[in-house]
């Protein structure tokens, strides 16, 4: 296997990368003005819709730049090996912990990059979501652009190039993917030994996720979840039927951030702690008697540490940010399926003869088409995706609210 392996219908973003990384290679021999003369350059800005693979990309990509081998991007050498898991010297990944990337996040990206390789060809920066830049982050990363250290690689990703600023995707080579379709999907989820039927509906009911898919794959649980998204519709009869389903939506994307975070931040946590020094004791702290001996039955005191407190502050803060953000990460993923359902709702009832997203819901989908006329089901679509752009414009919203209004709106549209 390859490091490319990993992109699911993307050939033609390998073929574009695959150059890239053998023009590349050339610092070694002839310096980098031959591999900038030969396509290679310091900025890269990948993009494309969630579930299209951003990161995946970047990450093989910088794999081949580190790669020891030729053809790049081997995925068995130590260079390809440490990069696909996150070890690489070389290599600095950046991901935002909670709902942006802020300044201080960025100016240690930039010392990183001023540093000179210590075992590759280059001193790679990868940063997941350079879309949650705030304003000062984004300031400090351009002036790094504009005077980028020799042997230093930016691989930025983001869903479009409208989200990141003109002045950085000026300065950037941009890598654009899509959607791998149905069949990829499921070509791959084979491959991986998933039987057949499932990496079907599951690869239809993610659209094109190749991760989404992979976990409906996977996780019975998340199946379960699905279904319960997809009940919701038939369940608004009432107001009080309404909120119920909202809170329900709500309740479940807060278990998923519970139970996707709680064993990483308890870890964060005791780490933090322990390197601290918080809760260790010292003997030298006993009182003693007049003969120097230690006092019967006194107590070791427990060590304060100047600045623990704040640290552990920060901490708790960065990790809450996270667990926000998951839950929208979650809620936006229910929202996702309902749309599609109602998706397949309206092409049924408009004969559009076109794939459905959730083909094992075809009774529910026949049900919803008899009771609404197709200007009503239309409503109800456009209502979840304006709920969708909602959340993710304004990530300070109350979740419960924004659901609760969306409820109402698909039982009254």
């Amino acid at each position: 296997m390859t490091v490319w392996d990993a992109l699911v219908g993307q050939d033609s973003v390998v073929s574009t990368l695959t150059a890239a990384a053998r023009a590349a290679a050339l610092v070694t021999t002839q310096g980098p003005l031959a591999a900038a003369r030969a396509g290679m350059t310091h900025s890269w800005l990948f993009t494309g819709p969630a579930g299209s693979g951003l990161a995946v990309a970047a990450r093989a990509f910088a794999a081949a730049l580190l790669c020891e081998n030729s053809p790049p991007g081997c995925g068995q050498c130590p260079g390809c090996h440490t990069v696909l898991s996150d070890t690489a010297a070389d290599l600095r990944t950046v991901r935002p912990e909670g709902l942006s990337i802020g300044v201080r996040d960025v100016r240690a990206l930039i010392r990183d990059a001023a540093s000179a390789p210590s075992a590759g060809r280059w001193r790679i920066l990868l940063i997941d979501d350079a879309d949650r830049f705030t304003d000062s982050a984004a300031n400090a990363l351009l002036k790094a652009l504009e005077e980028p250290a020799e042997r230093a690689v930016f691989l930025l990703c983001a869903p479009s190039v409208d989200d990141v600023l003109p002045t950085i995707r000026s300065r950037c080579r941009s890598v654009a993917l899509r959607l791998p379709s149905v069949d990829d999907v499921t070509a791959a989820l084979v491959r991986e030994g998933v039987d057949e039927g499932l990496a079907r509906m599951v690869a239809q009911a993610s659209q094109g996720h190749v991760g989404q898919a992979r976990r409906l794959a996977a996780d019975p649980q998340a199946r379960a979840r699905r279904e319960a998204v997809l009940r919701l519709p038939s369940r608004l009869n009432r107001v009080g039927d309404c909120l119920a389903a909202a809170a329900d939506l709500v309740d479940a994307a807060n278990a998923d951030a519970q139970a996707a975070n709680a064993d990483r931040d308890e870890a964060e946590t005791e780490a933090l702690k322990t390197a601290l020094g918080v809760g260790a004791t010292s003997a030298g702290t006993r009182s003693t008697s007049a003969r120097g001996g230690a006092r019967a039955g006194a107590k070791p005191k427990s060590i304060q540490v100047r600045g623990a407190a704040g640290a552990l502050k920060e901490l708790e803060r960065t990790q809450k940010s996270r667990g926000r953000r998951t839950v929208l990460d979650s809620l936006d993923r229910a929202l996702v399926d309902l749309a599609g359902l109602y998706r397949d709702v309206l092409a049924h009832q408009l004969r559009a003869g076109v794939a459905p997203v959730h083909p094992d819901h075809a009774e529910a989908i026949e049900r919803l088409a008899a009771t609404a006329t197709p200007e009503q089901t239309l409503r109800r679509w456009e209502a979840v995706l304006a709920t969708r752009q909602t959340l993710a414009d304004n990530p300070g919203l109350v979740p419960q609210l924004t659901t609760e209004s969306l409820a109402l709106a698909l039982r009254d549209a």
